[in-house]
């Protein structure tokens, strides 16, 4: 069985900092793209980052420079530290792994919260 279980949100001020983590079990982690999405109150669930099994990054515009993904294979998980937080990003975050698209597996999310 496949889980993914995200941990690390909170409530914090406008400016400041929170690392998520997003454990995985039941797949073989290092062969999985590893992905982060929030959705925020009323709107559609967004693409935040990317790595690739490969090491690869990629960031949606507005969390460039901001927030760093990064993993640990040995761990079977993957990291989202996100600096200099804005109210706007404030959404619930959730990990997934994808390997394919029979094989694209979610987290149950974690609230964040930026507000002052």
């Amino acid at each position: 069985q496949v889980q993914l279980l995200e941990s690390g949100g909170g409530l914090v001020q406008p400016g400041e900092s929170l690392r998520l983590s997003c454990v995985a079990s039941g797949i073989i982690f290092s062969t999985y793209w590893m992905h982060w999405y929030r959705q925020a109150p009323g709107k559609q669930r967004e693409w935040v980052a990317a790595l690739t099994d490969g090491g690869d990054t990629n960031y949606r515009d507005s969390v460039e420079g901001r927030f760093t993904i990064s993993r640990d294979n040995a761990k079977n998980t993957v990291f989202l530290q996100m600096n200099r937080l804005k109210p706007e990003d404030t959404a619930v975050y959730y990990c997934n792994a994808y390997l394919n698209s029979r094989n694209s597996y979610w987290g149950q999310g974690t609230q964040v919260t930026v507000s002052s």
